[in-house]
């Protein structure tokens, strides 16, 4: 008997005509937000052609999204993946990818040729901060309808695993409350930026001397704020992470993650999973956490001391460069098509550093497994977007407590045996595969000096 779950019956390739209703209404409100660039629209007709979009582009994301998994049986289908063009790196996911990719480097660097765009969504910044749109409102609209439509989408899409369903309204929650209404309710009140689900290390401006004395200006409302971004880091962090692993901000809290897992869910796959890419992983993520300490303690310093104060705002400039936008924002979103959906959280993130340190050392989290159950069928290993290879940990039995686990449940929930299960327990009770990066890395050369020795060996006359 084949589980609901896991179903292999095929979907149906046609588009009935509730899909291509959706498809129709979002094509109309897509087309309508296109023009909106090239300013096609008289600011009389602004404010009802906007809603109009609203309105177009959820409703017909959600009619057909919802319709093509409600038609399905329950459970995750893995027809296609690997040769759907949108979702193999074919035609479509490099058309997508570029485009993409185009508008966050518009978005970061050249703002000026999309304030068409940026005036379009002056109505709904005006009812929710009384203030005119600018690059970075209309960009955090984008971000939430995304995840909200998306995220509902996967909703229906994994109805069949509680987890994930209460996982995904953990998300959209975080996102359209704590990243972008909030924040934006507290700029209508005329008080400091607040997003409470963001802070330092990924927040790097909270801990900045200028933001400390701006908050201090602030008054209860500043220091409030402060010393939220200090309890979450200190306090807050390390005690919900040893209790549940990096998963309760990654997977529940994080706009970055939140994003990853609802509108790029069709690219988890794409992860690279081999160990050359593990062993970059390792060294980039905590170079990018080592550059945000140095930047932070340099900055104060520089400031407390009045020390050279170019160098240390040449630095922060540096890092915002290199890591806020191209890592996060231009690699991390643009390349999702690509590159898979969890390349800023695996490679970049010096927040997902912090506490892949603590999970790795000093969690009850892991993902147990049972070996005498595996079949090898590798659909675990697939689909991790961290591009851990599960199946590895499955066939020898061993928990799997990699810092790079952000416990999103989706190796358990596409295993047809029930192998894997997500659980919190004693620390020291962890079976796990320990990997020293730099005894690897010896063996290896010491391996191709004695291949290179072989081959250079005269072969015996016979």
């Amino acid at each position: 008997m084949i589980r609901e779950s896991h179903s292999i019956v095929p979907p149906d390739p046609q588009l009935d005509k509730v899909q291509r209703l959706g498809l129709f209404a979002l094509g109309i409100g897509l087309a309508m937000l296109f023009g909106s660039l090239f300013k096609f629209f008289s600011p009389q007709l602004t404010e009802s052609l906007f809603w109009v979009m609203l309105l177009l582009v959820m409703a017909g994301g959600l009619v057909y999204g919802l319709r093509t998994h409600l038609k399905r049986p329950a459970g995750i289908q893995n027809n296609n993946i690997t040769r759907s063009s949108i979702s193999a790196r074919g035609a479509l996911g490099w058309t997508v990818g570029i485009i993409i990719t185009t508008f966050y480097v518009v978005y970061y660097w050249w703002p000026e040729h999309i304030e068409g765009m940026v005036r379009f969504f002056d109505p709904l910044s005006q009812l929710i901060r009384s203030k005119p749109a600018d690059q970075w409102f209309t960009y955090g609209a984008f971000y939430t309808i995304g995840v909200l439509v998306m995220g509902t989408k996967a909703i229906v899409k994994y109805r069949h695993s509680r987890y994930q369903i209460i996982r995904t309204c953990s998300i959209i929650l975080s996102q359209l409350f704590l990243a972008f209404l909030i924040p934006y309710w507290m700029e209508a009140f005329n008080k400091p930026y607040f997003a409470p689900n963001y802070f330092w290390p990924l927040e790097y401006k909270v801990m900045m001397p200028d933001k400390f004395e701006n908050l201090k200006e602030a008054g209860t409302v500043g220091q409030f704020i402060f010393g939220w971004a200090v309890v979450m880091i200190l306090l807050v962090t390390p005690i919900l992470t040893y209790f549940y692993g990096k998963r309760w901000y990654c997977s529940w809290v994080c706009g970055c993650g939140g994003l990853a897992n609802t509108a790029g869910d069709s690219w988890r796959q794409l992860s690279d999973k081999s160990l050359k890419a593990w062993n970059f992983e390792r060294i980039s993520i905590y170079t990018v956490l080592v550059f945000v300490i140095v930047m932070t303690v340099a900055v104060w310093v520089t400031t407390a001391f009045h020390l050279i104060p170019e160098t240390s705002a040449q630095l922060r400039k540096v890092y915002g460069f290199l890591v806020g936008s191209v890592m996060a924002g231009v690699v991390g979103t643009g390349f999702y098509p690509i590159l898979g959906t969890r390349t800023w959280c695996r490679f970049g993130c010096p927040m997902a550093a912090v506490l892949g340190i603590i999970q790795r050392f000093k969690s009850r989290f892991r993902i147990t497994t049972n070996g005498a159950q595996c079949i090898s069928c590798g659909n675990c290993s697939k689909y991790c977007e961290m591009g851990i290879d599960v199946r590895w940990y499955a066939q020898r039995g061993q928990d799997i407590a990699r810092a790079s686990c952000v416990g999103c449940g989706m190796c358990s929930a596409v295993c047809p045996r029930g192998v894997l299960n997500l659980e919190n327990g004693p620390v020291d009770q962890r079976e796990e595969y320990t990997f020293d990066l730099l005894e690897d890395f010896k063996s290896r050369h010491k391996e191709k000096g004695v291949q290179a020795a072989s081959a250079g060996k005269p072969k015996a006359k016979g």
